[in-house]
């Protein structure tokens, strides 16, 4: 009997990780015609005029812009408007390679999405295949399939359930029982010492710093040739909020790949030393 590999899961944010800017400023914003700038800005504005969550506020304003525009909010259309979303270098085949090499270590590598970016989007763009799951933010679609109100709102505070969820091996977004049930640690599909989290801002500190704190591996990332983020990046080391920084760079021998491929390598070797226990 084949021995089986042992289970990693990778968690990624996409905008701004995956992703240069946010999703929406790519087709989204051409089709509407406006100012990402000032859309950005009016969705502040809402939040804080009426206590509201910032996701729910962006959220609502795109059904709103996008109505009184007259463009489409179907469900394939924002699989349309995921088609156009630009990618990091070494985006596209980092999946397979890092599959490829988790597996040649004895290693079953999962790649999860917790984004607060829009899910029907992210599942139109070239690597929306290569998740195991896409935990984002989503629309309730009426008859006519037409956006009509938030499904699900990905929150700073939020995406840390996802983590769970994964370490449980609980993948339905509508199961809020079991994940509140006790599940010891060592019978947990996916332990927190075996995931690594790659985020770029603000909303994934509390996941970055959960799972660096419970033995788990979290990455900071940010855009190349730029000094000012690479300062806010190493602050964030420096308050042991993560283990790492690097550019978003995911091609072969770049610093990300290095660190994840050591990470790798040391769950790997974590698992083997267990055996002689």
């Amino acid at each position: 009997m084949a021995k089986k590999n042992i289970e990693v899961a990778i968690c990624y944010d996409f905008d701004g990780t995956l992703s240069p800017g946010n999703m929406q400023e790519y087709d989204f914003f051409t089709a509407l015609g406006g100012s990402a700038k000032n859309f950005w800005e009016e969705s502040r504005e809402i939040a804080k005029a009426n206590n509201a969550d910032p996701i729910l506020a962006y959220m609502m304003l795109m059904i709103d812009r996008a109505t009184s525009g007259k463009i489409k909010t179907t469900r394939q259309a924002f699989h349309d408007y995921g088609k156009g979303i630009a990618l990091y270098k070494g985006v596209d085949d980092w999946f397979d390679k890092i599959n490829t090499y988790g597996k040649s270590i004895g290693l079953a590598v999962s790649h999860y999405i917790v984004s607060s970016g829009i899910k029907e989007m992210i599942e139109s763009t070239p690597i929306g295949n290569k998740f195991r799951k896409i935990y984002a933010c989503s629309f309730i679609y009426d008859n006519n399939d037409v956006a009509r109100w938030p499904a699900v709102a990905v929150n700073y505070t939020t995406k840390t359930q996802f983590i769970f969820r994964i370490n449980k091996g609980i993948e339905d977004d509508n199961d809020h029982t079991t994940i509140n049930k006790f599940i010891p640690r060592e019978t947990r599909p996916i332990p927190f010492s075996r995931m690594i989290y790659i985020g770029d801002g603000s909303t994934d500190i509390p996941c970055m710093r959960l799972l660096k704190d419970l033995g788990g591996t979290a990455i900071a990332v940010y855009p190349p040739k730029t000094p000012k983020k690479h300062e806010e990046a190493k602050k964030l080391v420096a308050d042991q909020r993560v283990n790492y920084i690097s550019q978003a760079d995911y091609t072969e021998g770049a610093r990300l790949d290095c660190i994840v491929r050591a990470t790798l390598e040391r769950i790997a070797a974590e698992n083997k030393l267990r055996t002689f226990l």
